[in-house]
């Protein structure tokens, strides 16, 4: 029999382990990340005491593969609508904390004397928080649903992503030879670039194939399609610059917003466990303990760094963000440790060859400190805020006690230009990326094969250029349209225009300065391949931009798209609002006028099931309306009179609160009575034997009302036979039938009692 592979033998060495370990930990209430960091350790070359892997590349390409699987999964649970309704706060908290963080790690690295690349990517590192230990050690102590834990889960949400910039920033730092402001500058604007491409065209098509192939998708098929976009985005992020991993990242954030994404969370959840768990045993294997010796004084002046800095600079950021002085404590204090995200920064390093082999170890042993000291620094937080209260000036106090979050209001009208400015910035800035990017596709792509075609044809490329120039500007003329026309009739825009004259010349600039961007991209097109003078080119595109803005297929065209893609983005919101998880769009509307939306659970016993609305007339006894009602996967939208309810609905209705609450009680009340006598409600075989004086003699089972008047039933006539007869409800009885009876024993003494 053949021997199994080196890579079989590691992989079963490091889960054996790493069960056993986590088994341990889980028992331990201890994070399941630092039992496969232990157990990474104890399969490493650096315990000779115990089996260690064979083959160290190998399951380094599985931690490889793990890194993009657990990024997915984080993009899974990243929503851009989430965090635009965040605000200002968490991201100014989490800016704060990052870069002050950064900048703490840098400092404190060149104290030790290290090369700058290491100075670095240790400031990224000591940069990020855990969001796991975090959220399990509120759960353990009680407090997650106290008001600072939401603050603090929104800011971590932040850390992630702003990780994933930093792993793509650091990629570009490490490629050059020294970091540079131009070079950080030309990263960013290429990272925003790509970002605002791949999220766009990725919510436009992926959500219309999905819902193409809805019928034919099982659980195999969608887990297989997923990690089919996921490792396709990553190939195409390497391709482009970035990592793996911010590919993988920006695949689960789209699929976040289609109706499957719950679906595939819970798919793609085993699969992250399985290569996560690989990635964070190979984390493990990199420990050293000679580095680990060696580097003590290091490892414990990084502790105290990250406790103290956190618990000053987490402070900080919070109150800029507008939170009191002890919720600002409590919230920067829980953020004391370094999180996973410190572990895939280390990777990156390591992988561009960048830093030196002694940080990795260093980090991790860093991380196992903090990781145990995290809930002594969330209880040190108000003795802290007590202490701090009695050293303050009263004046101080009072104001860091009652810090309010952004400005003063304004007036209607600098808010409505606050709106109207912002909505064309991001309109144009869209459109503007999607047009560069088909530009760049036609000329890289299809320039080229026209040119050829065209050589071949004509003996000259200039058919070839005008075909292409024409293909191009056929592409992309919705999205010129669309930067000049859209929000030119908003509310905004008409408010704006009638309020006040002086409005109107600003207004107009606004309008001027979008159709300058427009014809800035046709006068690019026509100047890239033809040789007309510029008076000519620019004549050309004006002409052409009119054309695009009288066009009436073209706006219908327009519309068409950007409809699809806003319904698109909002899949998963429908779905949660036709699933009941969420109330439906237009109940923000009705709370407007003292109106909501209910939704009740009819219970098992209630008196309401099996009746229809026509019967029920709950407009008449509590006026109010009954909207929708969800029956399993069944939704039920209007239900007219003739509509059953039955037990488990879920009703939707509309009403004021009075009428809510009034129908609500009625709901929970209205139910059938408590059976007292249970034990009567035993069901009884019995024989009975038909004799001469019986009332049922001559009769027709059904005549005989054994079923109706006696709630009994006849299950078979004894004739001799092994198995009882059936009977029919048209078989006259006869004297001398044994008849055997099924029901109550007190339905079935009064049959008894009349033979």
């Amino acid at each position: 029999m053949s021997e199994l592979p080196p890579l079989v033998q590691d992989l079963a060495l490091i889960l054996v382990v790493a069960g056993f370990v986590t088994l341990l930990f889980k028992k331990l209430r201890q994070p399941l990340v630092l039992g496969y960091i232990v157990a990474g350790f104890l399969v490493s070359p650096h315990m000779p005491y115990l089996m260690s892997v064979v083959d160290k590349s190998d399951i380094q390409t599985w931690a490889d593969i793990g890194v993009i699987f657990l990024l997915f999964s984080l993009g899974l649970d990243f929503s851009i609508k989430k965090i635009l309704k965040m605000g200002a706060s968490p991201i100014i908290a989490a800016s704060t904390i990052i870069f002050c963080m950064m900048g703490l790690g840098v400092v404190v690295g060149h104290g030790f004397g290290w090369k700058q690349m290491d100075c670095i990517f240790l400031g990224g590192m000591l940069a990020m928080s855990s969001t796991t230990i975090i959220y399990k050690a509120f759960n353990d102590m009680s407090l997650s649903q106290q008001g600072f834990a939401s603050t603090v889960m929104s800011v971590l949400i932040l850390e992630d992503i702003l990780a994933i910039v930093m792993m793509v920033m650091l990629s570009a730092i490490a490629s050059g030879s020294s970091p540079d402001g131009g070079q950080i500058v030309g990263s960013l604007l290429k990272i925003g670039f790509f970002l605002v491409l791949w999220f766009v065209i990725g919510l436009f098509a992926i959500p219309l194939f999905l819902r193409s192939v809805r019928k034919i998708l099982n659980s195999e098929t969608l887990l297989i399609v997923a990690l089919g976009f996921c490792c396709l985005m990553a190939v195409i992020s390497t391709e482009v610059g970035f990592s793996a991993a911010f590919g993988s990242f920006v695949m689960g954030s789209i699929l976040a917003e289609t109706i499957e994404a719950d679906k595939i969370i819970r798919l793609v959840e085993p699969v992250k466990n399985l290569f996560g768990a690989v990635f964070f045993v190979s984390v493990g294997m990199l420990v050293d303990p000679n580095i680990l010796v060696g580097y003590a004084v290091p490892i414990l002046i990084l502790v105290l760094t990250i406790l103290v800095g956190q618990a000053f600079f987490g402070t900080l950021g919070y109150l800029l963000g507008g939170q009191s002085l002890k919720n600002a404590m409590r919230c920067g204090f829980s953020m004391a440790q370094v999180g996973e995200f410190a572990f895939i920064i280390a990777s990156l390093g390591l992988s561009l060859g960048v830093i030196g082999e002694f940080l990795y170890p260093v980090v991790v042993a860093v991380s196992v400190i903090t990781t145990f000291l995290t809930p002594y620094m969330i209880r040190a937080a108000e003795p802290c805020y007590n202490i701090l209260l009695n050293r303050l000036p009263k004046r101080w106090v009072r104001r860091l006690s009652h810090i309010q979050t952004g400005a003063p209001d304004n007036t209607a009208s600098d808010n409505q230009w606050k709106s109207l400015i912002k909505a064309m910035m991001l309109n144009t800035l869209i459109y503007s990326i999607l047009s560069t990017a088909v530009i760049a596709l036609m000329f890289s792509l299809a320039l080229p094969l026209f040119r050829r075609i065209s050589v071949e044809l004509t003996g000259s490329h200039w058919m070839g250029n005008a075909v292409c120039g024409l293909l191009t500007i056929l592409i992309i003329s919705p999205f010129l349209r669309s930067i000049v026309m859209k929000k030119n009739h908003s509310e905004e825009f008409k408010y704006l225009w009638t309020v006040r004259r002086l409005n109107r010349l600003p207004l107009v600039f606004t309008v001027l300065a979008r159709v300058l961007v427009a014809i800035g991209f046709i006068f690019y097109v026509c100047n890239y391949l033809t040789r007309f003078k510029n008076a000519l080119i620019i004549a050309i595109a004006v002409g052409v931009l009119v054309l695009m803005i009288l066009s009436r297929s073209l706006k219908k065209r327009s519309i068409t798209l950007e409809r699809l893609f806003v319904q698109n983005l909002r899949g998963r919101d429908i779905q949660a609002q036709v699933s009941g998880r969420k109330k439906p769009l237009f109940a923000g509307h009705l709370l407007d006028r003292d109106i909501h939306i209910g939704c009740f659970d009819v219970p098992e016993s209630s008196l309401w099931a099996g009746q229809t609305l026509r019967q029920l007339q709950l407009r008449n006894r509590f006026g109010v309306h009954v909207s929708s009602i969800l029956r399993g996967a069944l939704r039920m939208n209007i239900p007219n009179g003739s509509t059953i309810l039955f037990p488990g609905d879920k009703i939707q209705v509309i009403g004021n609160d009075e009428q809510l609450s009034v129908f609500s009680a009625a709901v929970r009340d209205e139910l059938q009575e408590e059976d007292t006598e249970i034990e009567k409600r035993e069901m009884k075989l019995r024989q009975i034997v038909l004799t001469a004086r019986s009332p049922f003699i001559g009769k027709t089972l059904k005549e005989s009302g054994i079923r109706d008047k006696y709630n009994c039933m006849v299950v078979g006539v004894d004739e001799g036979q092994q198995n009882l007869t059936l009977i029919t409800p048209s078989r006259c009885l006869e004297a001398g039938d044994v008849l055997w009876v099924v029901g109550e024993q007190t339905d079935l003494d009064r049959i008894l009692a009349l033979h």
